[in-house]
């Protein structure tokens, strides 16, 4: 029984794998052709079952002419994103310790219902929110700029982390601040201190949700620049015409999920469990 138990798991695990990772060998192989290697049916044994070119790759570097330069959008992209994740991820991280640690009312209004405003605003469709943006940067003179995406995408990442490290705090038993403050810790301190080292594991994750959502947006960087500055899921769209050029996108695309797999695989080893053995004593 316990081998059929491990046979079938490892089979999951392999099916699921499998799931997961043909797309990317897909997109692989697929920037690795021709056009005609597209279109003359599915082929991924390249030399053998079709002769690999550079071609989708070249389009992304090359200034002039067809294809576009990615290098500049891609460092727009790593600025903004960097940026507003880390201003995100340091205000959010204070909202949700005081919001877990201190009682707040404003009539019927109490902590719950305002962590609930903040994850509330990523309820609302994009869209509804492109117009307000868009007076905004332009009354601020930040209409396509970088410091105006930055603006637009805190405001966008601030409720994920708070969100998540409310609930990560949460999680957290108070005695660890208590015990702090015995030590001669005043509430600020606590938190430096004790539960901001403490913390790495829920900031791990929030910071990487953070990532992820302003890297992926292409919705307000499509609407909230036009020529002096472009970030990069703009400049892949750009790539596309009459004629789907499935070998550069498949290109972009690999270049593109790259810092996120990175990113991912650095982070990893701070979603760990145990992170919290011996804080009380």
């Amino acid at each position: 029984m316990k081998t059929i138990y491990l046979a079938l798991k490892y089979l999951a695990i392999l099916l699921w794998t499998s799931f997961v990772a043909l797309p990317f060998l897909w997109a692989l192989t697929t920037s690795f052709k021709t056009a005609n290697g597209v279109t003359g049916g599915a082929t991924y044994i390249p030399w053998l079952q079709y002769k690999p070119s550079l071609e989708g790759w070249k389009v992304l570097v090359r200034t002039g002419g067809q294809g576009i330069d990615i290098v500049g959008p891609y460092i727009s992209s790593a600025i903004v994103t960097l940026s507003a994740s880390f201003l995100s991820l340091a205000l959010g991280t204070l909202a949700a310790y005081g919001l877990s640690r201190f009682s707040y009312r404003l009539g019927f209004l109490k902590n719950s219902d305002i962590t609930f405003f903040f994850i509330s605003q990523r309820i609302m469709p994009p869209i509804v929110l492109a117009i307000p943006f868009f007076l905004m940067l332009q009354f601020l003179g930040l209409l396509d700029t970088i410091p105006g995406l930055i603006l637009v995408y805190i405001a966008l990442l601030l409720p994920i982390a708070t969100w998540v490290m409310v609930d990560f705090f949460n999680n957290i038993p108070r005695q660890v601040d208590e015990m702090a403050m015995i030590d001669g810790c005043n509430p600020i301190g606590a938190f430096v201190r004790v539960i901001l080292p403490n913390s790495l594991p829920g900031i791990a994750v929030a910071g990487l949700f953070c990532i992820i959502f302003g890297w992926n947006d292409f919705f307000f960087a499509f609407t909230l620049t036009f020529t002096k500055t472009q970030l990069l899921p703009v400049a892949v769209v750009a790539l596309n015409s009459s004629v789907t050029p499935w070998w550069s996108l498949s290109a972009s695309a690999l270049v593109s999920v790259a810092p996120l797999v990175i990113i991912a695989f650095f982070v990893e080893r701070f979603l760990s469990s145990g992170k919290m053995a011996g804080a009380i004593r």
